[in-house]
Parts: structure tokens; C-alpha cells; sequence
């Protein structure tokens, strides 16, 4: 069943309200979870996936990767390399563009090149090493489950938490560990995590389950899945009055592996250039 999502630049609005709603500026996921919360998105065009053969990213996430394209081409926004994009200086103000008008001026300003230079700086923020991480994302699927166990407790010990066990066959209600988050030395927080390697989205009712067994045994809960998450199951981890659960999915997940060097190595390349201008002056 086709479901319908809309274009790249009937996303161009409700984004510049997003960014006004955040006080001007916010990460990708920030930005992404407030636009569709303004246009008003059904939990099943949030949960399509672009590519289910290739990664977890929805095609919601693919437009919107656009549109912030096509408004920072345009002037209206700007982006820093650690993610963050905001209201450029002098569009500080706009809270409304002509998404027609934006399209046309930047097809009247490209040449076949510039154009194809745009999709590939698209392309490369969506895709962003796609085939490490497709490597990495396709690894993960094809561990065992003890294994993968063992490096989520591993991930938790680097991360800062203490006193992380694999519950393994001894768990309850889901639960395949726990583990102690201190926070400056002062406070500390008792937390279980559930653990799995889905290729699809976990649902509302795993999270409730999950929280089911966490009532009256710890402070939070924290949920890892390969997958991803749907909307329902993102509004129970956060539902008023209950205790709370943090998400991480695949795209989370290996990020924090790449950001610990836990089995992703980063090779920094060095860019030499030559000024000539330099030694004709000195």
C-alpha cells in the first residue's frame, strides 16, 4: 500500500516554524521530531521507510534532509559540522518562504554541475558513509544474541555506567541487563536495559511490556534496538506519570559505536595545500 508523504517543499514552512518553536536553532532530530509534530504526520507516514534494504532512515527524514538543503542554499539557514542547524543571521525574522519561489530561484541559479553538486551534498548528509554503515548495521544483525549482549554491557561500561550485568536467561519481562549511571559523583540512578537486534520498528506494546517489569525496580529504563522506533512506541517511553525510558535505535547505536571506537575506526586524512599567492609575496 503506497503511503503518501509530502514533498520536500510543502516541508519548507512547518520547518521554519519548527526552528521558531526551538528558539532558532536545533540538532537534525530535534528539528525533524517538531516539523512533523506541526504538519501533523500519521504515525504511518513517520514509520515508512526510504530504503528498508539499505537503512533504517525513514522517508520523512530523506525530505526533510532536502529541505533544509534547498532553504540553506536559499539563505534562510545554516548548519554547523557538529549537526546543528539554525536560522541564518539576516533570517532571523522569517517564519514564511514562497516554497515555489525557493525551487524556481534555485533551478534559475544552477548549472547541470551546481545542481548535481547540491545532490551529492544531500546525498552525502543522508547517506553519510552509508556503506560503513550498512557493514556495521548488517554485523550487528548477524550476531548472537549473548554477543550482542555482552556489547551492549560493553557499551554501557564506556559510556559511564558501573556495576553493568547481563541478566542473560535469568532476565524477566524482557529485561537482559542492568547497570548503575552516576551523574558527577553525586547522584546516581539504577537502570535496566532491554537489548535487540530487530531489522524492523519496535511498537508500543514492547514498551509497555518493558515497562511492566521496570515498575517498583528501577529509576529509568533504557531501550537498544538495531531497528527503529515507531511514534507510539516513542510517546509510551515518554508518557506523563510512568517511569521513564531513553531510546537509542540503529542509527543512535552506531553512532555511539563509531563516537567509543568500539569496532569502527576513524582514519583522519591530511589535506595539504599550497599557497602560492605565499612565496610570490614574501
Amino acid at each position: 500500500m503506497t503511503v503518501e508523504i509530502p514533498t520536500f517543499d510543502e516541508f519548507m514552512n512547518p520547518l521554519l516554524q519548527a526552528l521558531h518553536a526551538l528558539g532558532g536553532s536545533g540538532t537534525i532530530d530535534e528539528i525533524n521530531d517538531k516539523t512533523a509534530e506541526i504538519y501533523g504526520l500519521t504515525n504511518e507516514q513517520l514509520e515508512h521507510l526510504h530504503n528498508p534494504e539499505k537503512d533504517t532512515r525513514t522517508e520523512v527524514e530523506y525530505r526533510l534532509a532536502w529541505t533544509r538543503t534547498y532553504l540553506k542554499k536559499y539563505g534562510v539557514l545554516e548548519n554547523s559540522s557538529r549537526g546543528v542547524w539554525a536560522l541564518a543571521p539576516n533570517a532571523r525574522d522569517i517564519r514564511e518562504v514562497n516554497p515555489a519561489d525557493v525551487v524556481q530561484t534555485m533551478r534559475q541559479t544552477q548549472t547541470n554541475q551546481v545542481d548535481e553538486n547540491l545532490k551529492d551534498e544531500v546525498e552525502q548528509e543522508i547517506e553519510e558513509d552509508t556503506n560503513w554503515r550498512t557493514i556495521l548495521l548488517t554485523t550487528l544483525l548477524q550476531l548472537e544474541p549473548d554477543a550482542f549482549e555482552r556489547l551492549t554491557q560493553r557499551l554501557l561500561r564506556e559510556a559511564g555506567f558501573v556495576q553493568v550485568e547481563v541478566l542473560g536467561k535469568s532476565g524477566d519481562g524482557g529485561i537482559e541487563g542492568k547497570g548503575l549511571m552516576r551523574l558527577g559523583g553525586l547522584l546516581s540512578f539504577h537502570v535496566l536495559f532491554q537489548c535487540k537486534r530487530y531489522k524492523g520498528s519496535v511498537g508500543a506494546r514492547e514498551m509497555r511490556d518493558f515497562r511492566g517489569a521496570l515498575v517498583g525496580r528501577a529509576d529509568k529504563g533504557l531501550f537498544i534496538t538495531t531497528g527503529n522506533f515507531t511514534q507510539g512506541a516513542r510517546d509510551e517511553a515518554t508518557r506523563d506519570g510512568a517511569p521513564a525510558i531513553d531510546l537509542i535505535d540503529g542509527d543512535q547505536l552506531i553512532e555511539k559505536l563509531k563516537e567509543l571506537s568500539l569496532g569502527v575506526e576513524t582514519e583522519l586524512v591530511e589535506k595539504v595545500t599550497v599557497n602560492s599567492d605565499w612565496f610570490r609575496n614574501i
